[in-house]
Order: C-alpha cells, then sequence, then structure tokens
C-alpha cells in the first residue's frame, strides 16, 4: 500500500508540475502499477469505464459539427438583439453561455460565445475582459447540471450508473440540475451588480447566418435518446456511450456525403481532445491500483475518523476541501481520484453515498472558477483575450471569480444537505 500511495503522490505531483504531458504521465504510472502487479491485468480493464471515454468522445464530435453549423452564434445574436445595454448583455450572454454548456463542453462554450462579446466590446470600444470572465465562469457552473455537461458529470454517471434523468429527479428527490439553476440564478444576478455601471446601449449586428441545421438535430437527438434510454429497462450498461459515439457517426457520414469529401468525413474527429481521453483512460488504472492495494479504503477511514462520524462534517470537509483543491488542480483527475474515496466513506459509516457524490461534484466543478488557472474553461477565456492584446491579472479575474463561485457553491452546498443530508 505504501508504494502504491508513493507512486500515486509522485504521479500527481508531476501531473501538476509538467501539464502538457499530463496523458502521458497517467498512462506511464498505470504501465507501472501493471507492471509491478499492483494492478492485475484483469483488473485493470474493469477499471477502465469504457461508457465514459465513449459518451466524452462521441459528444466531442457532435459539438464539432454543431459549432461549425453557426448555431450557437446566430442564438447568442438574436439574445442580444433583446438586451437594453452592456450591463444586461453580460447577464444574458453569461446565463446563455451556462444553458449552452449543460449540453456542450465548457471549453466549446467559451470558444462560440466569447466572439460575440469581442465584437459587442470591440463596437462600443470597452474593455471585453470582464464579459469574457462573465461567459467562463458562467460555463464551469452549469457544466454540472446535466450528464453531458462536462467531463465530471460523466465520470460521475458512470461511476454511480446515474442516468441522464437522474441528474434532474434523483431516488424520489430534485435532482443536482435545480442546484446547480438556483446557484446560477444567485451569481449571475451578482454579475448585474458587478457590472452596474456598464449602462451603454448595445448596438444590433446583422445576424449570423446557420449553413446547416442537421449537426443541431443530431444534438437534440443525442438528448432526446439519452432520455428514453433513462426510462427503458435492461438497456446495456454501455448504452449511454453507445447513443453518443453513434450519432458522432452519424453526422461524420453526413458531413462526407454533404461535401463529397473524407477530409470533411475525418474533420470533427481532430477536434475530440484526444488527451483528456488519454489521461482519464491512464487515471482509470492508477485510481483502480491504489484501490487494489487498499490505498483508497486508507483515506476513506481517515475521512471517517477525521470527520468523527458526522456526516454532517463529512460532507462540508468534502466540499469545501473540493472548492479549494480544484482552484488549483484540474478537477477531472481530482473528481476520478474522490468518486471511490466518497463511495468508502459511505460504506464505512453504513449511509447513502449521494450527499457525498454531490457534495464533491460541485465543489469540484464550481471551486474551478476561484482562480483563472483552476478550469479548463477560464484559460481559454483568458488566451482569447491574451491573443486580443489583453492581459488579465489575478486580480481582475478574482473580483468576478470569487463572488461568483460562492454565490453558487453556498446555495447549492444547503439544498444538498436539505435533500439528502
Amino acid at each position: 500500500m505504501v508504494y502504491a500511495l508513493i507512486l500515486f503522490v509522485v504521479t500527481y505531483i508531476l501531473m501538476l508540475i509538467f501539464q502538457k504531458f499530463r496523458p502521458w504521465i497517467a498512462l506511464g504510472s498505470a504501465a507501472i502499477f501493471l507492471i509491478s502487479g499492483m494492478l492485475p491485468l484483469g483488473k485493470a480493464v474493469e477499471a477502465v469505464d469504457f461508457n465514459v471515454l465513449m459518451m466524452i468522445a462521441g459528444t466531442m464530435g457532435t459539438v464539432a459539427l454543431m459549432i461549425e453549423s453557426k448555431m450557437p452564434a446566430l442564438m447568442a445574436d438574436i439574445i442580444i438583439e433583446k438586451v437594453p445595454n452592456v450591463k444586461w448583455a453580460i447577464f444574458t450572454l453569461s446565463l446563455f453561455a451556462g444553458v449552452v454548456s449543460a449540453f456542450i463542453d465548457n471549453v466549446a462554450t467559451v470558444l462560440m460565445i466569447a466572439p460575440i462579446a469581442l465584437a459587442i466590446a470591440k463596437r462600443l470600444k470597452i474593455s471585453p475582459v470582464g464579459m469574457i470572465i462573465a461567459i467562463a465562469v458562467s460555463s464551469n457552473l452549469q457544466g454540472a447540471a446535466t450528464l453531458v455537461g462536462d467531463t465530471t458529470s460523466i465520470l460521475l454517471g458512470g461511476y454511480a450508473n446515474m442516468s441522464f434523468l437522474d441528474f434532474f429527479v434523483y431516488k424520489g428527490k430534485p435532482g443536482i440540475f435545480f442546484a446547480v439553476e438556483l446557484g446560477a440564478l444567485l451569481s449571475a444576478s451578482l454579475l448585474l451588480i458587478l457590472f452596474r455601471k456598464e449602462s451603454q446601449p448595445v448596438e444590433k449586428a446583422q445576424r449570423t447566418q446557420v449553413t446547416d441545421y442537421v449537426p443541431t438535430y443530431l444534438m437534440l437527438g443525442t438528448v432526446l435518446l439519452l432520455i428514453v434510454a433513462s426510462l427503458l429497462p435492461g438497456m446495456p450498461k454501455m448504452i449511454n456511450g453507445i447513443i453518443c459515439i453513434s450519432i458522432m457517426i452519424i453526422g461524420l457520414i453526413y458531413n462526407g456525403l454533404k461535401n463529397r469529401s473524407m477530409k470533411a468525413f475525418l474533420a470533427p474527429l481532430k477536434e475530440i481532445d484526444l488527451d483528456t481521453l488519454l489521461l482519464l483512460f491512464g487515471l482509470f488504472m492508477v485510481v483502480g491500483g491504489i484501490t487494489e492495494m487498499g490505498v483508497v479504503d486508507a483515506v476513506a477511514d481517515l475521512f471517517t475518523k477525521v470527520g468523527g462520524g458526522s456526516v454532517f462534517l463529512i460532507y462540508t470537509l468534502i466540499v469545501w476541501m473540493s472548492v479549494i483543491l480544484s482552484a488549483f488542480i484540474d478537477n477531472i483527475p481530482y473528481v476520478a481520484t474522490m468518486l471511490p474515496v466518497t463511495q468508502g466513506i459511505a460504506a464505512a459509516m453504513g449511509i447513502d453515498p449521494t450527499l457525498l457524490y454531490f457534495g464533491l461534484l460541485s465543489g469540484a466543478t464550481l471551486g474551478g472558477n476561484l482562480t483563472p488557472i483552476g478550469a479548463s474553461a477560464n484559460i481559454t477565456g483568458i488566451g482569447i483575450l491574451r491573443k486580443e492584446g489583453y492581459e488579465v491579472k489575478n486580480s481582475d479575474f478574482m473580483r468576478i471569480g470569487i463572488p461568483f463561485t460562492l454565490a453558487a457553491v453556498i446555495p447549492a452546498y444547503i439544498y444538498f444537505l436539505v435533500f439528502y443530508g
């Protein structure tokens, strides 16, 4: 167990130091677990959640087609036409970014909506920094609302065997979706206060022309089929992954035939984030290795002792520890590691793990908004601003990120205690 723990800690430290090489570090660590015999080959195959990997890959491919069709840009243009000034444009764009990111990857959401904010800022000759930051943090928040909204949601869904509808109603109670929306309303309202001086009127621009409606239908079809699969009994374990991959393949074939080009067929595949998939593949085996060697059970026991057997204290510790840690480290490896730990804590205490699962997901997802490096969407937004010649100070980001995070986390923290405590 000691060797497994040392290897795990070294793996994490190396991933923090060499972030560009995280997938290879995770795969290398997984190989050591296998070669050393700490993780038997049979257990390694069981440890990898191929359903999760298929969901992520399939959703990314379909989203790439939807972005190319310019449908999200048109939706944003329509929304902008309805607002009176910059303050309400920031508020509305942030809410819109949140809604989009509930179904589309957070980074993709920022890449879609940030250009609209830049265009508004250029027309009015104002700084786009605040707008882009608001869009990024809103994207991070809503990623936890649905099964397909973020990689961490997909991880939880796969681990806890949750369906698409379980995010809305779980075990007869309101699900995590409503906790996220409660936080979204409060944090978005906070933006109106933060940007109260931005009262310049917004000029209306020409609407974006959608080039193809089929990708939008495919994305809607993905959501619809995930709902149907939630309702039908006896579905295969990997049904969600099969749905996402199948819809993507249909989209690839359609794109290739429409453009009569193999390049068009393959183009959306280039948008699939292979680094994330390889990172998760390796992490699944690493977590499987430390589980096999008893590290996860030992950590779960430690949490239980620190919490003194109090569900309230342990839940509080998990939520706020997740908020703080995910402000500095990527929430994907963190959630992948902590899911079995939370399950172990619940088993040791003889309680239902739902409260701890939801606390982990909300804390890890929302905590990324505390710092510029806490989430991929934040890094993407700051990168866009840098290309435009704007340098974002930590103070600029935290002026929005910290109050936004607190306004979202605290209501969710109370919400889960009320319904699942």
